[in-house]
């Protein structure tokens, strides 16, 4: 079973108000962190990073400093975020099996959860890092008013990576770019195929850096890792 690793580093990080991917986490930058811990999975053959050309001297430097034997390549990614994933599986060979879409912006993945989304991916073919809702849900207006409760039954927060057979990525991102309807993850595209997709339910931190705190949240678990 050969595996390719897609990084997804593209966004322009609104909501943080600098680039949170260059932003220190205990000596290496967020995207850094990223990238070495799809390279600490032994099962991954490959990792292409896909994001802004400005950030490409720094990806090289970073994967030639580490000594990250699986880095490919860094490509130029789209302007929106499916158009990224679909310029990385544009240059995954035939010889793949499966391919695993992370985003950059989650760092704390950690390589047991990694393997186990892999396993059910070559069991069912599409498979999810997830995690159970365990808050409270409420609906709100336009006012940021409160409307009324939503069920958190059967509701599961998406994570990355997300991982499928290649073929099948490419059908249902296919789909997608002849329909022209932007999907937010790779879990949508496939499902809008009809295709099931298999929750592995992650019960480590994998967080996505959004906002100036998720960064102290990550300092503070990745120091207790060490």
């Amino acid at each position: 079973m050969r595996v390719s690793a897609i990084i997804v580093a593209a966004g322009n990080s609104r909501r943080m108000g600098f680039d949170k991917l260059a932003a220190d986490l205990r000596g290496e930058s967020v995207l850094t962190r990223s990238m070495l811990a799809l390279a600490a999975c032994e099962e991954v053959a490959e990792i292409r990073m896909v994001t802004s050309p400005e950030k490409f001297e720094a990806v090289e430097e970073a994967a030639t400093r580490l000594g990250i034997a699986q880095f490919v390549e860094v490509i130029a990614g789209g302007a929106e975020r499916h158009l990224s994933v679909a310029a990385g599986l544009a240059r995954i060979g035939d010889d793949c099996d499966l391919v695993a879409v992370h985003d950059a912006a989650r760092p704390l993945v950690s390589r047991a959860a990694i393997t186990r989304c892999l396993a059910a991916a070559h069991q069912y073919g599409a498979a999810t890092l997830a995690h159970r809702i365990a808050d409270t849900l409420k609906r709100g207006d336009a006012a940021g008013e409160v409307v009324d409760a939503v069920s958190r039954d059967d509701l599961w927060a998406m994570e990355t990576p997300q991982i499928f057979r290649v073929a099948l990525l490419r059908e249902a991102y296919a789909e997608v770019l002849a329909k022209g309807e932007p999907v937010t993850d790779e879990v949508s595209a496939v499902r809008g195929i009809g295709h099931i997709v298999k929750l592995v339910e992650n019960s480590e931190p994998n967080l996505k850096i959004t906002v100036p705190g998720d960064l102290v949240v990550a300092a503070a678990i990745w120091g207790a890792r060490e």
